[in-house]
């Protein structure tokens, strides 16, 4: 592994801990305060793009990188929505 890889796995590493992180705190907390579905949705379909750009580099950093935010993604809309009924159901009681 060159010195190259190890910058861009790190940096992978803490992107996706930070974004892990932000999703955790999203469905620990069920609230959708400051959070817009269009965030996740946004994120979805640019990791999509990301991913096939990086497969058609041939950089296997990237690929991986961007399956996984697109993974956080998807994980992040569904705790969204959850937490948003969640709210919808509070309001209606």
């Amino acid at each position: 592994m060159t010195p190259t890889d190890l910058i861009g796995w790190a940096a992978s590493a803490i992107l996706i801990a930070t974004l892990g992180r932000q999703v955790y705190t999203q469905w620990r907390e069920r609230s959708t305060e400051g959070v817009s579905r269009w965030l996740f949705i946004g994120q979805m379909c640019a990791s999509v793009g990301f991913v096939v750009y990086s497969w058609l580099l041939d950089n296997g950093v990237f690929v991986f990188t961007n399956a996984v935010l697109l993974l956080t993604g998807v994980v992040g809309q569904l705790i969204y929505r959850r937490n948003r009924r969640l709210a919808d159901a509070q309001e209606s009681a």
